[in-house]
């Protein structure tokens, strides 16, 4: 039996305007090119590129892969991350139609089901955009995901997959060039999209590769959407933080004027200490999760403190 070494959760240029509303319209900057050169670098055999709630970009990659014959070992498979309803975001592997985001969860798996596809519930105990318990409808559970720095949300969801007998899967999450490859995941099958997604919805996939961003992966990310999307967060903070529009703008302006000042660093690291707070006591202590849902900055650091 062949095995396939592939990326199961990234995103690259064609995810920007599509992360929808709440979000800053700029998501991703890699580029097909660069994505390919990092993937074959790395010696992938094949990519699920997903990005949020569009298929737009697969066909552009198919071609340009197609047009260099270097990257002829890698295999470009159709996925998408959409966004439910209630903000949560599901994976879908191997649609060949887009879905809309806004559904209800029932009617996104679905549509998943109909496309012959496999589902997957990514960073499912995360703070935000997380399926939870209901994580247990998909066909996988990411239980590893690059970006949860927390810690904490990966261990619920390991012990959640094996609580209810789900196949786990990590996942990259990659958003940045350099973590593209970061979480590896091995398929037992031939590499071509049908015999894939049949060795998947059986469970024939390990985890083979798990890592975490690092603080100037992360950094790197925040920092391209703020420099794409300085006219959105500023009208975001006027909405929803009228009575912290003073500070906030304060650092946006202190940000403008040296985006590469050390005290970045500094609030990287109490952000991530104030997250692991929160989420043991989300993710282990069951408080309420709900209550982040408005994203108040009030709320988060009394549930942090």
């Amino acid at each position: 039996m062949d095995f396939i070494k592939t990326e199961l959760h990234c995103h690259n240029s064609f995810s920007n305007f599509h992360v929808g509303s709440g979000e800053p319209p700029y998501d991703c900057n890699i580029s097909i090119q660069e994505q390919l050169e990092q993937a074959r670098a790395l010696g992938l055999q094949a990519l699920y590129v997903t990005n949020h709630n569009t298929l737009n970009g697969y066909e552009q990659m198919l071609q340009y892969k197609n047009d260099h014959a270097k990257y002829s070992q890698i295999q470009i498979f159709p996925a998408e991350e959409i966004t439910t309803s209630t903000g949560a975001h599901v994976i879908a592997y191997g649609i060949s139609k887009e879905i809309p985001a806004g559904l209800d969860l029932e009617m996104v798996l679905d549509e998943i089901k109909k496309q012959d596809a496999v589902s997957c519930a990514p960073h499912p105990f995360s703070l935000l955009d997380a399926l939870r318990e209901r994580s247990k409808l998909c066909d996988l559970i990411e239980v590893f995901n690059s970006n949860n720095v927390d810690i904490v949300s990966n261990v619920r969801a390991a012990k959640f997959s094996i609580d209810h007998n789900k196949v786990g899967v990590a996942g990259s999450d990659s958003h940045v060039l350099s973590t593209l490859g970061r979480c590896i995941n091995v398929i037992e099958s031939e590499n071509s999209l049908d015999d894939a997604l049949y060795a998947m919805r059986r469970g024939r996939i390990t985890i083979e590769q798990t890592g975490y961003a690092k603080e100037m992966e992360t950094l790197e990310h925040i920092k391209y959407k703020i420099n794409n999307s300085k006219d959105y967060l500023a009208e975001y903070i006027r909405e929803h933080y009228p009575n912290s529009q003073w500070m906030m703008s304060l650092l946006l302006r202190m940000y403008d004027l040296n985006p590469n000042s050390y005290i970045w660093s500094i609030f990287y690291k109490i952000a991530v200490y104030l997250m692991k707070r929160i989420s043991t006591k989300i993710n282990l202590l069951d408080c309420d999760p709900s209550t982040l849902k408005d994203r108040n900055i009030a709320t988060m650091l009394k549930m942090a403190i």
